[in-house]
């Protein structure tokens, strides 16, 4: 078997295997992924919140006999709430505050046998493609940690890619999962709208837009986590239909041959990187070469209008964040409890009205039907997840001087992967290539409302292919 040192080398699936036959104890697990934490954590910034002897104690205790029984996790430090545990999104907002009991997600990871070591870093309310905030300091690509880790769910991809743990939580409202498993070469899946339940305290978020579930190495273990976590509760406003079969089931399965569209361009006008367009090229050469036809084309829709329903869903959301914040802490908003960006973002929002927002809802749902329609023909639509590999570290820094730049620059880099958030739409960053710098250039397929199944059968194929799951910075070995 592989050697205790190189525990950290295992996905989660097979460390929760070693478990299971007793070659080793979760206590071993836990123990050897704090030792990586203590050690690579001061270069990546990656954990700003440990639980060590949480964790200690519960791999020690009597643990569910879950399908992760023992594997050592980390927790995103947004929407997801730990009982006992604080909780910021990334804001001097909420400092002072502790959840008071688990999100559903949360539950359902323990139930799943995961113990979490800590919390990952963010952007201030995950606004911003990169985990940057004035509050912890920005997370660092273990590729190059000179350049930013995407974001915002950026501190669980660094941890991830470092092999800090196998697999760790995140979520995307706009490309959050996407985004960070695309700089730091991993697999990233933005499940169906409602596959996870954000109960006990929201039904959904921005119209639908935010999704939870995890960045991983292998695809295997992102399937065999949402089969842990899936599934609404009552009262949930969304309910997509439950899989055939178990997600785990599709990877490996044959995907047959599938009808794959290629869009290389930009989705807002803004120009992409010669290394991501040159990403989705090989990937459809590899895809062609697997057996599925591919032809180049987009879906007929107005991406003005995407951009406009976006920005006020997500301004909009924003505000309704920080007034339900507000509320639940009994604290009144102000300047200096948020970055320039974000205060700046939370005086837009009290100017998007009721009618904006549900206008915005309207208009996301026609998208939609749009975008379906594109489908009908088609199995899956590939595209870069971002216009750029890795940018520096503080190319997003919001000051009176830079604001328009900064915008722009978040616009082009984060321009792939909101549609899918307005549509429901599963899609997934696979990295299937690393650029003449070393630094790695994921590209996006999406599905079908519902299809994960297409999904994680087309990412076992590539996986196969490209065997990318035992890549590792230099930094981590």
């Amino acid at each position: 078997m592989t050697g205790f040192g190189d525990l950290w080398k295992l996905d989660a699936t097979d460390q929760a295997a070693l478990v299971r036959r007793g070659e080793v104890s979760a206590g071993e697990l836990v123990d050897a992924a704090i030792a990586r934490i203590e050690r690579f954590n001061p270069a990546l910034n990656a954990v700003v919140h440990p639980m060590f002897e949480r964790a200690r104690k519960a791999a020690a205790g009597d643990l569910p006999d879950g399908p992760f029984r023992g594997v050592p996790f980390l927790l995103k430090v947004l929407a997801a709430e730990f009982g006992g545990e604080p909780m910021t999104e990334g804001s001097r907002f909420l400092e002072g505050y502790v959840s008071d009991g688990d999100s559903e997600l949360v539950a359902r990871y323990r139930a799943a046998g995961l113990v979490t070591l800590g919390k990952t870093n963010t952007s201030e309310f995950g606004l911003l493609p990169t985990a940057e905030p004035e509050l912890f300091g920005p997370a660092r690509n273990p590729w190059d940690t000179g350049r930013m880790t995407g974001g915002s769910s950026g501190g669980s991809a660094a941890a991830v890619a470092a092999g800090l743990v196998p697999v760790a939580h995140a979520n995307d409202g706009g490309g959050s999962i996407r985004i960070p498993a695309s700089c730091c070469g991993l697999f990233g899946l933005k499940a169906t709208r409602g596959r996870n339940s954000l109960a006990p305290h929201y039904g959904d978020i921005g119209g639908g837009i935010v999704h939870e579930h995890v960045v991983s190495r292998s695809v295997r273990d992102s399937a065999a986590l949402l089969d842990a976590t899936a599934g609404s509760v009552p009262g949930d406003p969304y309910a997509p239909a439950p899989p055939a079969r178990p997600f785990a089931q599709e990877v490996g399965a044959d995907p047959g041959a599938l009808r794959i569209a290629v869009m290389t361009g930009s989705m807002n006008g803004c120009d992409v990187h010669p290394d991501c367009v040159a990403a989705v090229e090989d990937a459809a050469r590899l895809c062609e070469s697997l057996g599925h036809s591919v032809d180049y084309a987009e879906p007929d829709i107005e991406w003005e209008t995407i951009a406009r329903l976006f920005s006020n869903l997500w301004t909009g959301t924003f505000g309704g964040a920080v007034a339900d914040w507000s509320r639940r802490l009994g604290r009144e908003p102000a300047p200096e409890h948020f970055e320039p960006w974000t205060w700046r973002m939370y005086e837009v929002s009290q100017n998007v009205g009721a009618a904006d927002y549900l206008l915005a809802v309207q208009d996301a749902q026609r998208i939609a039907r749009i975008v379906g329609r594109f489908f009908e023909d088609r199995d899956i639509l590939l595209t870069p997840t971002v216009a750029a590999p890795p940018l520096p570290v503080g190319s997003f820094v919001w000051t009176e001087e830079t604001r328009r730049s900064a915008r722009h620059a978040v616009a082009r880099f984060s321009s792939h992967t909101p549609l899918y958030n307005v549509t429901g739409q599963p899609a997934m960053t696979v990295p299937l290539v690393w650029n003449r710098d070393g630094l790695p250039v994921g590209v996006q397929f999406a599905g079908r409302y519902g299809d994960e199944a297409t999904l994680f059968r087309l990412a076992g194929q590539l996986e196969a292919a490209r065997q990318w799951k035992d890549r590792w910075p230099a930094i981590a070995v």
